[in-house]
C-alpha cells in the first residue's frame, strides 16, 4: 500500500458558495471581459458586469416560477453561453442543476428527470422540448419546461430568457441576492449523473464545496493558465464534469470564456477565438497528430513531418534527462518553423499548453505535443472525485503519468492495486442510492474502481480498470488501455477494443478513421468507391492495421500480445450506443454488437 498527499490550502468556508464570485467580479472587476459569446457568426464580449445582471434577470425568473432553495433544475443543451448563464443561475436562485447531455435517449432523459425529481427542465432545441412533452405524463413533479432556443413553430412559447423575465417581473435583485446568500457550501450545487460505461447512470450528489474546493485546487496547479486575461473555448459537453470545473474555474480566475458547440468547426472556431489554452479528451489531441500526419504523407511530405515527429519526441525525452544536444537543438529548430508553428497553428496560434483527461493519452503523444510547444497537461479524476484529482501542474511534470494529488487531495493505491481517493472534492453519496455508496465509499475514501501506481516522487500512473482486467484461459492478466492506447495512435485507426476475457489470446477489434481512410485508400491505389467494408480483408490495409499492432505489441510480454485482430466495417459512435459522449468505450455494448466479430477471431 503506498500513499501520496497534496499540500492541503485554505479549506472552503462554510457560508461560501459558487455565485460569491460571481457577484464579487461584478463590484470589483466589472468592466473585464468574462466571457465572449457567438451572435450571428461574430464573438462578442460579455463583461463581469453583464453576466452579473444576466445572471440575476434568470435567477428572478426562475424563483417567479416557483423554484425553491434546494429543488433541482434540468439543464439539457449542447455546450453554448447560455448552459453557463442558466448554470449559474439556477444557483443563484437557491437550485441545484442536474445536466443532461444533449444526446441522451428520451429513456436515458426520463430516468434522469424521475430520479433527480427535478421541478423543472431547460431545453435547448423544439425537439428537445417535444422529447420532454411525451415524457411528461409520468413525470408528475416536472412543472415547468423552458427553452433556449426560439421556438420553430408559429405562436410556440417564448425563448426561455424572455419567458423568464415576464415571470420575475415582480422580484427585485434584493431577493435574488438574499436567496443566493442563504446557500452554504455544504448545499448540493449539481447532480451529475455518470454517463457510465455500464448500467444505469448514478447521481453523484456534488456540493458548493466540493466544486470550490476542485476549482482552488485548480487554480494553484495551473497559476499560468488560469490567470486573468487568459482564455479558453470549451468545446466538450458542459454536462461533464470535466468542462464543469473549468468553467467555474474560468469564472473564479477571471479567464475569458468562450463556447463552441459543434467540433466539425473547431479548428475554424480555435482561430478565431486564438485561446490561451484548450481542454480536451485524449481522441482529440490523437485526431489532431493524425490529421496532421495524414495530410503531410498525402501532400508528398511524409518524410519531412516522420522527421520533425521523430526530432519533437527526442526534444521531449531529453527534457527529462540532462536536455537535448545540439544537434538536436538545431534540428528543433528548424522544424519549428517548417512543421510545429503549423500545428500550434491549428490550435488557434497562442495556445501555450493544453489540460487532457478522461483516458491515457499515451507517452509517446505526450511527447510529441510538448515537443512541437504544447504540453499536455494530463489530469485524472472523476465525476465523483469532481474531476481532478491528480494533475500535471505547470512546475511539476511526469509524461506518462497522470501527474501529482492536487492541493488536499490524497492518493492511495490499495493492496490490491485500486486507486483509493480522499478529500474535500470527493463526493459524499449518490443520490437515491445507499447501496451504491457504501460500495463506493469506506471511511471516507472513495473506491475509484482503478487500477494504478505512485512513483517515489508521488506521480500517479493509471494502468487500467478493475472491471476491466481481461484473465486469458491460461490465467493471464492483461490490461486492455495499454494496447489499445497505442493501437489508436496509427493515423489510420479510429477505435480499437482488446477482447481475450476467458479466451486463449488476446484479440481486438478494429475501426478505421473515416477521415484518413480517402487518403490511405488513394495512396494504395484501391478503388475510389471502396468502402472499409469492401476492404476488410485486403492485405495492405491488414498490414497497416499489423504494423500498429505490432507496435502496441513492444509494450507487453508475449502472453500479453495481440494475436489476431478484426478490421470492422463501422466506426464505434454515440450515436449507435459504443461510445460515451466522452468517447470512452461502452464494451459491453461493442461486445454484444460485434459478437460475431469476436466469436470469428477464436475461430477462424
Amino acid at each position: 500500500m503506498r500513499e501520496f498527499s497534496g499540500p492541503a490550502t485554505a479549506t472552503v468556508a462554510d457560508e461560501e458558495n459558487l455565485t460569491d464570485v460571481v457577484w464579487a467580479n461584478a463590484e470589483r472587476f466589472g468592466s473585464s471581459i468574462s466571457f465572449r459569446r457567438r451572435v450571428d457568426g461574430s464573438w462578442v464580449d460579455v463583461t463581469a458586469k453583464d453576466f452579473a445582471t444576466q445572471v440575476r434577470a434568470v435567477a428572478r425568473g426562475l424563483m417567479g416560477s416557483e423554484i425553491e432553495r434546494g429543488d433541482r433544475v434540468a439543464l439539457l443543451s449542447k455546450t453554448r453561453y447560455e448552459w453557463t448563464l442558466f448554470d449559474y443561475a439556477i444557483w443563484a436562485a437557491g437550485g441545484a442543476t442536474v445536466p443532461i447531455y444533449e444526446t441522451s435517449s428520451a429513456e436515458q432523459v426520463e430516468w434522469i428527470l424521475s430520479d433527480s425529481g427535478a421541478k423543472a427542465v431547460i431545453v435547448e432545441t423544439s425537439e428537445h422540448r417535444a422529447m420532454v412533452q411525451g415524457l411528461t405524463d409520468r413525470l408528475p413533479g416536472l412543472a415547468r419546461i423552458l427553452q433556449i432556443e426560439p421556438p420553430t413553430e408559429p405562436g410556440g412559447p417564448a425563448a426561455a430568457i424572455d419567458e423568464l423575465a415576464a415571470l420575475g417581473a415582480e422580484i427585485g435583485d434584493d431577493a435574488v441576492r438574499e436567496r443566493a446568500s442563504s446557500v452554504g457550501a455544504a448545499d448540493l450545487a449539481t447532480l451529475i449523473y455518470t454517463s457510465g460505461t455500464t448500467g444505469r447512470p448514478k447521481g453523484c450528489e456534488l456540493t458548493h464545496r466540493n466544486v470550490l474546493a476542485g476549482v482552488r485546487a485548480g487554480a494553484e496547479a495551473f497559476p499560468k493558465l488560469l490567470q486573468a486575461g487568459n482564455s479558453v473555448l470549451l468545446f466538450l459537453p458542459l454536462a461533464h464534469v470535466f468542462a464543469r470545473i473549468i468553467q467555474c474555474g474560468s469564472v473564479y480566475s477571471r479567464v475569458t470564456l468562450g463556447h463552441t458547440p459543434d467540433v466539425k468547426n473547431l479548428v475554424a472556431d480555435l482561430a478565431e477565438f486564438q485561446p490561451s489554452f484548450v481542454l480536451s479528451v485524449p481522441r482529440v489531441f490523437e485526431k489532431v497528430y493524425n490529421g496532421a500526419k495524414q495530410k503531410a504523407h498525402a501532400d508528398g511530405k511524409g518524410r519531412i513531418f516522420d522527421a520533425a515527429e521523430a526530432a519533437a519526441i527526442a526534444w521531449s525525452r531529453a527534457q527529462d534527462s540532462g536536455g537535448p544536444g545540439l544537434g538536436l537543438r538545431l534540428r528543433h529548430i528548424a522544424f519549428d518553423k517548417l512543421v510545429y508553428s503549423k500545428l500550434r497553428g491549428v490550435l488557434g496560434g497562442r495556445c501555450i499548453a493544453a489540460v487532457s483527461g478522461g483516458a491515457p493519452l499515451g507517452e509517446r503523444l505526450g511527447h510529441f505535443f510538448r515537443g512541437i510547444g504544447v504540453p499536455v497537461l494530463e489530469g485524472y479524476g472523476l465525476t465523483e472525485t469532481t474531476a481532478a484529482t491528480t494533475v500535471n501542474s505547470e512546475d511539476a511534470s511526469k509524461v506518462g503519468t497522470v501527474g501529482r494529488p492536487v492541493a488536499g487531495v490524497t492518493i492511495r493505491i490499495d493492496d490490491d492495486g485500486e486507486i483509493m481517493i480522499k478529500g474535500e472534492t470527493v463526493f459524499s453519496r449518490y443520490w437515491n442510492n445507499e447501496q451504491a455508496t457504501n460500495e463506493a465509499l469506506e471511511q471516507g475514501w472513495f473506491h475509484s474502481g482503478d487500477l494504478g501506481e505512485l512513483d517515489d516522487d508521488g506521480f500517479l500512473r493509471v494502468t487500467g480498470r478493475k472491471k476491466e482486467i481481461i484473465v486469458t484461459a491460461g490465467g493471464k492478466n492483461v490490461a486492455p488501455a495499454v494496447l489499445e492506447d497505442r493501437i489508436r495512435a496509427h493515423r489510420l485507426i479510429s477505435q480499437c477494443m482488446v477482447v481475450g476475457d476467458q479466451q486463449p489470446f488476446v484479440g481486438a477489434l478494429v475501426t478505421i478513421d473515416q477521415e484518413a481512410f480517402p487518403a490511405w485508400r488513394a495512396e494504395h491505389g484501391k478503388p475510389e468507391d471502396a468502402s472499409v467494408a469492401d476492404l476488410a480483408d485486403d492485405t495492405d490495409l491488414r498490414a497497416e492495421v499489423q504494423g500498429a499492432v505490432d507496435e502496441a505489441n513492444k509494450a507487453v510480454s508475449t502472453a500479453e500480445a495481440i494475436r489476431k485482430f478484426r478490421i470492422l466495417p463501422v466506426d464505434f459512435s454515440e450515436d449507435t450506443g459504443e461510445l460515451t459522449p466522452t468517447l470512452k468505450l461502452k464494451r459491453a455494448v461493442v461486445a454484444k454488437s460485434f459478437s460475431g466479430e469476436i466469436e470469428a477471431i477464436y475461430t477462424r
